[in-house]
């Protein structure tokens, strides 16, 4: 396997803690940590902050990395505090007639449901897709049957199509399950249709790069895998969707905003066409300068150096797990999710006929052990990334088996 990506020396990491959980967290880099405190020093001299190398060329430089962490354009990125106020931009922005739908697979995280579901007074209903038999969601989430490996999410959402679906808004990794959608087969067949795909990117932004083939929107945080601390993210569009989404109507938006010689009371200007249109105004810098540490902590190696790596893991991970008679079930139908690229940066794994109460006694026993994963909605989460190492696997097997570190 190799060193990791990411030496773990780049993080404050407690040798007696193991983290697994950068889908509900990710650490943040000590160089963003150190980028904090240096701009905070700063701020105590406001004379030390300057406009176009601060205030501009922050933002800028930030954007420039976001769009490298997806394999995007700069100019197509629009800074955002979350991935609830990306997707809120898109949705109050489109131009929405009544009776148009947005359409969602079953069980999304609720970032991905209530800027849909706020649309109601203007007409917009929201409707939910399973994609899978025995899928369930809200309050019977706990009695869904895991998703199998012949599943095929694709068909079942564009089966559920609609003449006034206008958006199928979906997590490109889900939150509970794991489930990794191919968001290159939907975008290209939904573009073909006339149907916008938006795509909560969270839970696989900065562990791999999605295929934006057919996407009008692609909306992350920073606090998962891109490391960052909570509060920053970004929003891509694709240009000729985002000419159709109103602009939020803050004076950055707009053409020689920052053009001092030009009176800043004279508004007759235009929108601009990049990802600035949508922005809600000044990012906050504090937070754009620890965003941009930790982008660059992930591109120093690239993301496909951690996607491999992360890969590496979970198929060693299975393979212990595989071993273990309680477990060779479900490592087995997670392995095939793998081998058929349909998992995100983290495997979810399924309590079966043990009930998801007994995931609860794992998860303590894990915390004695310094272990640190996630439970949600029925799964156990165990979240690989690229400053994870060989002897993270082996307290991961002691854990599972039942033996001493």
């Amino acid at each position: 396997m190799g060193l990791p990506p990411l030496n773990p020396g780049l993080f404050n990491l407690a040798a007696d803690h193991l983290w697994v959980s950068h889908c509900s967290e990710g650490p943040v880099p000590a160089a963003s940590v150190r980028a904090i405190q240096d701009w905070l020093g700063r701020e105590l001299r406001p004379w030390k902050v300057r406009w176009n190398e601060d205030a501009v060329g922050l933002p800028a430089a930030v954007r420039k990395a976001c769009a490298q962490v997806i394999g995007a354009e700069a100019e197509d990125i629009t800074l955002t505090p979350t991935t609830s106020s990306g997707l809120g931009a898109v949705a109050h922005g489109y131009p929405w007639r009544s009776g148009d739908e947005v359409l969602a697979p079953l069980g999304e995280f609720p970032s991905n449901i209530w800027p849909w579901k706020s649309l109601a007074a203007r007409g917009v209903s929201f409707r939910e897709v399973p994609l899978w038999e025995g899928h369930r969601a809200g309050a019977q989430a706990l009695a869904s049957t895991p998703p199998p490996p012949s599943v095929d999410p694709e068909a079942a959402i564009l089966k559920a199509l609609g003449i006034r679906t206008r958006v199928v808004a979906l997590s490109w990794v889900r939150f509970q399950d794991g489930l990794k959608l191919d968001l290159g087969r939907l975008g290209a067949q939904l573009q073909d249709r006339g149907i916008h795909l938006v795509v909560d990117g969270i839970q696989g932004a900065g562990t791999a790069l999605p295929d934006l083939t057919g996407v009008s929107a692609f909306a992350t945080g920073g606090h998962k895998g891109l490391l960052a601390p909570q509060g920053q993210g970004f929003l891509w569009t694709a240009p000729t969707f985002r000419t159709t989404l109103a602009p939020q109507g803050t004076w950055l938006s707009v053409e020689a905003c920052d053009d001092w010689s030009r009176p800043s009371t004279d508004h007759e200007r235009d929108w601009v066409s990049d990802g600035r249109r949508l922005e809600p105004g000044v990012p906050s810098l504090l937070a754009c300068t620890a965003f941009l540490a930790s982008l660059q902590t992930l591109l120093e190696p690239g993301i496909p150096a951690i996607q491999a790596h992360v890969r590496s893991l979970q198929e060693a991970f299975l393979a212990d797990l595989n071993a273990l008679p309680d477990w060779k079930e479900e490592a087995e139908r997670l392995r095939d999710l793998l081998d058929r690229d349909r998992l995100g940066p983290f495997l979810a794994l399924h309590p079966g006929e043990r009930g998801p109460a007994s995931l609860q006694s794992l998860l303590d026993d894990g915390a004695e052990r310094g272990i640190d994963a996630t439970v949600r909605e029925g799964y156990l989460r165990i979240a690989f990334h690229g400053w994870h190492q060989e002897a993270d696997l082996a307290r991961l097997r002691a854990w599972f088996s039942g033996t001493a570190n």
